[in-house]
């Protein structure tokens, strides 16, 4: 590698760390997947049945055990901070391999670092919070490409790999399912392109079956069926792009988006304009139009999905735009230039505050879950299923939970509806209450249940904080309560402290 590929990545990667130290709170389902990932460390299996929570439940179907094991070893450790640094090395590990891609497809420069600057800047709103489980999808999504490339250059010993990759892919997050849907976009692209195409739909065939090495066997693959197919209205990551409630988000995106596909469009123009179509689809790269419209799809359908039109952007887009602008001329500090603004933005970033473990102070309910143990308050605890995870991971034993965000993985279809209805204050709300009462509510009060309950006789606001309220009985209302500290350190320092124990 010369000395502007050491540049660039090393640029590349300051960046994104920059970036990855500015998440101000951990993802809602971190919490969990840390529980699972201790019950296979310290407890020495799987856990395949909830203990969390006091509703009905079904088996855990947890297509995310591994990340789990990956999460709590790095977090046991290297402490709170890793997660943060894990995030940073996975996502610049995407870029590192979307690079190496372009350099596999063309002899073009694949260093010019505006490009990744923008894909990075479009999918930053996703992808800036402390680690989640779908980084690793990305990443073997990333590879997948890679490796696919290779392959088609001619290094079939490749595709040997694959059937592991899926393996370990499988154990670590549901979306496997993208990487044999990879699969089969280069069988029918390359199909299309009248070459070598058997490989690839061989190796989806032997792919198949190795789903199956998993803790649960047969079974899981019916659940990741579902999973993969249902509907989620009341996931918000999970609406499409142009929703009403995206209309006005996700700008960055929206802009490279169109920037992308306009820049394929003005490619694929000036080749028809000095070629028929005919000479055109004959020359056309068939696996790249197909994974390009694949991702563009699902970045549109569902917003959680948008990386995977970013990767792909970089991976094919990014020779196309530098093919358009490869006569025009630039000055000569262009780059230089460039470099030292991305390293100063950089830079700045990181030294403009103190590198700490965001508490999520003002996102979860972290006092008043402090409220709660400190206090005594033993029971079961109701709270929007986003934070459930946190309060099983922080009052687990003393308190179990109505539901948190493993949603399809361990309750059943009706629970998230009746939470719905219970704090819009619908006419059936009191369906949770009367089926499933609880001893403990921690509520948001921006919602209509919030002063429903407040002005009831039957519950009282023992605590209240900026965002979240905490309710007991009447009965049991009516007592001095030790309050909880206001030093944010103390929250940050005792973050990841549990009592659950294997």
């Amino acid at each position: 590698m010369d000395k502007k590929g050491i540049l660039f990545y090393i640029t590349l990667f300051l960046l994104i760390l920059a970036f990855s130290t500015t998440a101000n709170n951990f993802d809602f389902d971190l919490w969990a997947r840390l529980i699972a990932g201790m019950g296979v460390v310290e407890g020495g299996h799987v856990l395949t049945s909830d203990f969390l929570s006091y509703t009905p439940v079904h088996t855990w179907w947890d297509h995310e055990w591994g990340s789990g094991v990956i999460f709590y070893t790095v977090l046991k450790l290297f402490g709170a901070y890793s997660l943060i640094i894990l995030q940073a090395i996975m996502l610049f590990l995407i870029f590192f391999t979307a690079s190496r891609i372009v350099k596999i497809r063309t002899s073009i420069n694949p260093y010019n670092i505006l490009f990744y600057f923008f894909a990075l800047m479009a999918v930053m709103t996703n992808l800036n919070s402390p680690v989640r489980c779908h980084m690793f999808s990305f990443l073997l999504f990333t590879i997948f490409i890679y490796l696919l490339e290779k392959v088609r250059n001619g290094s079939n010993k490749l595709l040997y790999l694959i059937p592991f990759l899926v393996i370990f892919w499988n154990n670590v997050h549901g979306g496997v399912v993208s990487g044999l849907g990879l699969l089969g976009m280069y069988t029918l692209g390359e199909f299309l392109n009248k070459k070598p195409f058997k490989k690839y739909l061989i190796t989806l065939a032997v792919c198949l079956p190795a789903l199956f090495i998993n803790p649960w066997g047969y079974d899981y693959i019916k659940f990741l069926f579902m999973a993969n197919t249902m509907q989620r209205p009341y996931i918000v990551e999970w609406w499409g792009l142009f929703s009403k409630y995206y209309l006005a988000k996700q700008i960055e995106f929206k802009v490279f988006m169109f920037a992308s596909v306009i820049i394929e469009g003005i490619f694929i123009f000036k080749n028809i304009r000095f070629n028929s179509i005919k000479d055109w689809y004959l020359k056309a790269d068939k696996v790249k139009l197909i994974v390009l419209l694949s991702t563009l799809y699902l970045a549109i359908e569902h917003v959680k999905l948008l990386p995977f039109f970013a990767v792909a952007s970089v991976c094919f887009v990014y020779e196309d735009f530098y093919k358009l602008i490869e006569n025009l001329k630039f000055p000569w500090w262009k780059d230089k230039a460039v470099y030292a603004a991305i390293l100063f933005i950089s830079l700045f970033t990181l030294t403009a505050k103190n590198f700490s473990v965001p508490a999520g102070i003002d996102i979860y309910p972290v006092k008043e879950v402090e409220f709660v143990k400190i206090n005594n308050l033993k029971g079961n605890i109701l709270t929007n299923f986003g934070f459930g995870s946190y309060v099983s991971y922080k009052l687990y034993p003393n308190n179990l939970i109505f539901m948190d965000g493993r949603y399809e993985e361990v309750y059943y279809d009706y629970m998230v509806p009746a939470l719905k209805e219970f704090f819009l204050a619908y006419p059936n709300w009191n369906f949770v209450l009367e089926n499933f009462p609880p001893d403990v509510m921690i509520l948001e009060n921006m919602y209509p249940i919030y002063n429903k309950l407040k002005n009831s006789k039957e519950w009282k606001v023992v605590y209240e904080g900026k965002k979240f309220g905490v309710f007991l009985p009447a009965s049991e209302a009516d007592r001095k309560f030790i309050q909880p500290s206001d030093d944010i350190n103390y929250y940050k320092n005792t973050l990841f402290n549990t009592d659950i124990k294997f």
